[in-house]
């Protein structure tokens, strides 16, 4: 199969579920895999370095680190998972901020529409102190702005265009990029954040790519926290496809799809589906809590940064 016709079908940001497409997954020249679960909190963390251009090549990512913090508590309303999901996100962004002391939080997306609002709900949530500290009201060494730069139907800008303009006037140190992701897997909607150093291109899994926010572009760090808050409908079926092939038992149509390549299940899936349906992404019915209650342990993440400062 065509990579390109792949790639649309796949619709994910996460570069877990990239690896995970990879057959030979036991080794993968220019990509290590780390994987922990914490004993007190259950909190699965999967770190995936891609050291050079083959296992660019190979995963599809850029050359850079990203982390997978995994707890289906964190979908269902389990209020304790919060400071342990704060916790472990707080001290992934302290090893990978670096020197970084002034910060500047891109809150992306539409505010309009609740799956896409993850980036301005966290921004909501900021201790935001450069104003503070340029008049000398505060005492840190930490200096937090924000933007929200909507998204372009909203303001004909790209993305990219407006957060260079403000970088070039403020000068940060570096920009934290939030934004809401799509997921392959439905298991891991509203229950996975991804933490990367390699930026982010904002609408890439839904098939909408605007200009990459990179270090490259934007002139400084760029860390991307997200979260997959979509799903397409192809990926769906893709899920069913393993309950049904259960219920068929040992047959020769079970023999024959097990055999099948990710790729070839993912076309089979949208040959199953309309041609509208297998361009649509779906959210589950309670996002609207899902993604306030996210966005809020995103925000105190970035916010616990003042105590070691």
């Amino acid at each position: 199969m065509n990579d390109n016709i792949t790639k649309r079908m796949v619709r994910t940001d996460l570069a877990l579920e990239l690896r995970e497409d990879i057959e030979d997954s036991e080794a993968i020249d220019g990509v290590r895999v780390f994987t922990g679960i914490s004993r007190n909190s259950e909190i699965k963390e999967t770190r995936i370095e891609v050291l050079n251009e083959e296992g660019e090549k190979r995963l599809g990512k850029p050359v850079g680190t990203y982390i997978t913090l995994e707890s289906e508590m964190l979908r269902d309303l389990d209020e304790g998972i919060h400071e342990p999901f704060v916790e472990a996100l707080f001290k992934c962004l302290l090893k990978m901020i670096g020197d970084g002391r002034k910060i500047l939080v891109a809150g992306l997306g539409n505010r309009g529409v609740t799956p896409d609002a993850l980036g301005p709900y966290v921004v909501d949530n900021l201790y935001i102190t450069r104003h503070l500290a340029e008049e000398g009201l505060v005492d840190t060494q930490l200096e937090i702005s924000a933007i929200c730069p909507g998204v372009m139907a909203q303001t004909g800008i790209e993305t990219q265009d407006i957060l260079k303009a403000v970088v070039k006037n403020i000068k940060p140190d570096l920009v934290i990029a939030i934004d809401a992701l799509a997921a392959r897997n439905s298991n891991r909607l509203n229950s996975t954040i991804q933490i990367s150093d390699t930026g982010i291109s904002p609408g890439s899994g839904v098939g909408n790519n605007r200009k990459a926010l990179n270090e490259k572009e934007l002139g400084v760090k760029v860390l991307a926290i997200g979260v997959p808050t979509v799903i397409s409908i192809p990926a769906i079926v893709n899920d069913s496809l393993d309950i049904m092939l259960q219920a068929l038992g040992r047959t020769d149509a079970k023999e024959v799809v097990e055999n099948f390549t990710e790729a070839e299940r993912y076309e089979l899936a949208c040959e199953m589906v309309e041609p509208y349906l297998a361009t649509m992404f779906v959210t589950p019915k309670n996002i609207d809590e899902a993604v306030k209650r996210v966005s809020y342990t995103i925000s105190e993440a970035i916010n616990r940064l003042y105590d070691i400062y």
